[in-house]
């Protein structure tokens, strides 16, 4: 371990830094995108009717838990700027085993999370055009992505700038129209009138008992996949002093406006035992509000925060293996950098495994079934990814008293607010077990991990052998 931390510290020495050239309104939206997931706009039906009204319980609870994250996080890498992603922090402070397992798990979840987001894209263009073969947008959004994430850092903020606008102007639009109908008392076609009333009665909080309300948290846990992008844009953000603090502390006024007065507007307008559970609701109360073209405009916005979420797993998944070329644990080759500072050969790696997928995934000819099985998949190791941030925090606080004594963002609740933030994370996983559909996931991430451990153990063992070979 001595000989790989020795390697690490030259190999840092000389390597070609990722440029900060990300603008605060960049970090502000990537943050604001990471925060928006595509499951708001394509699973919020479905929450809504296991969970009713205490589906926005369940957003406030999982909330608080990731601000706490996102703020052990924040304290972290503000302490160490050379620290150029959580990842490296990982490997910092827990060893490089786990920073090993982090980073190619967050890797493998982005290139998973990116290709779903594309069939996704594809197959919300058919509703425009439904004759068109679906591998034709899905490769073409796949090859789009990757080359503007070719250009420089640059151009990735700008894309994400516009897709999270567009995001935010969706739902910003959605709860004005609610407030408005409740305010004027709307009368739907099916006779229900637009009220605050319909959070609150009989039956509506936990419609289906405790086990619906349990099962709220394993579907929305997928929205909040995405918000640690802060941390992994840290390394290219002009000023992260300013920029990262701010970012992170707008979560909860964003989890309050995005998530839960959107819901509880869809809500009592809709009234809960009319919400669709197979449908957006995000369409259903545009078309109640009597706008003709809602259909189409929300069609419109969820494949752009598909289009959205892919494009960061297309950024996420280069800055990974970046640096993981870097640390020593993936080819060298991987961790050069163009003249605009763009990592070009992990990012054309990461497409073509991307690609290669994306091939695959045509077996599954259901596109939400699709979506499903990769969210599962990456809402498990964006779970353990969170863990692996918060058992970092303990190991600083032990290594690092001094640096946590000095910093200005410190983590409120300090190692209290940790600890039950780990708790909180333990209990999430149990939580999959209960539905078949996340269950799966379940049984498939493990056989992922036993193949890092078993690959890391090997690249030691010859690491080794070479060294022991030497005069």
């Amino acid at each position: 371990m001595h000989t790989e931390c020795h390697s690490q510290e030259a190999n840092n020495s000389d390597r070609q830094s990722l440029k900060r050239r990300l603008q605060n309104r960049h970090i502000q939206l990537i943050a604001i995108s990471g925060a928006i997931g595509t499951g708001l706009f394509m699973g919020s039906g479905k929450m809504i009717a296991m969970s009713g009204s205490s589906i926005l319980l369940v957003y406030a609870i999982i909330g608080f838990f990731v601000f706490c994250i996102m703020r052990a996080m924040g304290e972290m890498l503000l302490a160490n700027l050379e620290m150029g992603s959580f990842a490296e922090l990982v490997h910092h402070h827990l060893g490089p085993r786990a920073g090993y397992i982090i980073s190619w798990s967050y890797w493998l979840s982005w290139i998973v999370v990116a290709v779903g987001d594309v069939v996704v894209v594809a197959g919300f263009l058919q509703y425009w055009y439904p004759d068109l073969p679906t591998w034709i947008p899905a490769f073409g959004t796949m090859f789009l992505l990757v080359a503007l994430n070719m250009l420089a850092v640059k151009a990735f903020g700008e894309v994400e700038f516009w897709f999270g606008l567009i995001k935010i102007i969706a739902i910003v639009a959605l709860v004005i129209t609610g407030l408005v109908m409740v305010a004027t008392s709307f009368t739907s076609p099916n006779g229900v009138t637009a009220s605050f009333g319909h959070l609150v009665e009989h039956g509506v909080m936990m419609p289906h008992g405790i086990f619906g309300f349990l099962a709220g948290f394993q579907i929305a846990v997928f929205s909040f996949v995405g918000t640690e992008l802060i941390g992994t844009a840290a390394a290219e953000a002009h000023n992260p002093e300013k920029t990262l603090p701010k970012a992170i502390n707008a979560i909860p006024l964003r989890i309050l406006l995005f998530y839960i007065a959107a819901l509880a507007c869809i809500i009592s307008v809709s009234s809960w035992a009319f919400v669709p559970a197979n449908r957006s609701p995000f369409v259903e109360l545009f078309l109640l509000g009597g706008l003709p073209a809602a259909a189409g405009m929300i069609n419109f916005v969820v494949m752009t925060s598909a289009a959205s979420s892919a494009n960061s797993g297309v950024y996420s998944g280069s800055r990974m293996l970046h640096g993981l070329a870097h640390q020593n644990q993936a080819p060298k080759i991987f961790g050069r950098l163009s003249g605009s500072g763009t990592p070009t050969r992990a990012l054309m790696f990461s497409g073509l495994c991307m690609t290669i997928a994306l091939t695959l995934l045509f077996v599954i000819p259901d596109v939400m079934a699709v979506f499903t099985l990769v969210s599962t998949i990456s809402a498990v190791m964006i779970i353990v990814t969170w863990s692996l941030i918060i058992l970092s925090y303990f190991a600083y606080r032990r290594s690092s008293p001094t640096e946590h004594s000095r910093s200005k963002f410190k983590l409120p609740g300090g190692r209290l607010t940790a600890a039950a933030t780990q708790l909180f994370l333990i209990f999430v996983l149990c939580l999959l077990t209960l539905e078949p559909d996340t269950r799966i996931a379940l049984y498939i991430v493990p056989f992922w991990y036993i193949g890092l451990l078993l690959t890391y153990r090997q690249k030691n063992i010859k690491a080794r052998n070479l060294i022991s070979t030497l005069p």
